[in-house]
């Protein structure tokens, strides 16, 4: 007689920070693209939709009531406030998608990640960096959907989560978006921690990520 079928074993789950500027929604949509089978969390704001964003797709964009009802009912694994705005992970989706033994990927703040860490001792955190300070301004000016205030603060806000990259279980340079999306994707798939040892992404980690030069 076949043996009984076993329950799947909660998958690990894979958390995405780094700097504002620095690419993680581009390396996420590159990921998406290419390996559309991998599973990525949408995140709650308070945020106005940017042009082209898509509710439900890119963010799922709600009220600050609403966003405080998911707060005092513990719907969140992780919220923070950034920018003026607050960010947060709905919690069910990522908590059913892991239950199933697939891997799930946040895309989230450093404060944010921060909070999954103290409430997920097993989540392997990715910290992804640019490949210079000069070129993570660039990107931050080049956005040009800002006022120059807002930009000055998120430069200042980036400086200090470079100077964070060290919390992080794994540091992946964004010098190219295809390779950093297959490198990410190799992480989500890799069977423990242990195994990231011997691996190529492992070996980034002991990079230090660009210092910031002062503003």
């Amino acid at each position: 007689m076949a043996p009984a079928a076993e329950e799947h074993a909660p998958a690990r789950l894979t958390v995405l920070s780094g700097p504002s500027g620095v690419g993680k929604g581009t390396v996420v949509a590159e990921v998406r693209h290419r390996y559309p089978e991998v599973w990525v969390s949408v995140s709650a704001t308070t945020r106005r939709p940017r042009p082209g964003e898509v509710d439900g797709v890119h963010y799922h964009f709600v009220s600050d009531a609403e966003f405080d009802r998911l707060i005092a009912e513990d719907g969140l694994l992780e919220w923070a406030e950034y920018a003026g705005n607050r960010y947060g992970t709905p919690m069910a989706p990522v908590r059913e998608r892991l239950a199933t033994g697939a891997p799930a990927l946040l895309e989230i703040e450093l404060q944010g990640a921060r909070q999954v860490r103290d409430r997920d001792a097993g989540a392997l955190l990715v910290f992804l960096a640019p490949p210079s300070w000069a070129e993570l301004e660039s990107r931050l000016a080049g956005r040009g959907s800002e006022p120059p205030a807002v930009q000055e603060r998120r430069l200042a806000i980036a400086q200090a989560e470079l100077d964070a990259a060290g919390e992080f279980d794994v540091v992946v340079v964004n010098d190219d978006v295809t390779r950093a999306a297959d490198e990410l994707v190799g992480l989500l798939t890799a069977p423990s921690p242990g195994s990231l040892r011997s691996s190529g992404a492992h070996e980034q980690r002991a990079a230090a990520p660009p210092s910031a030069e002062p503003i």
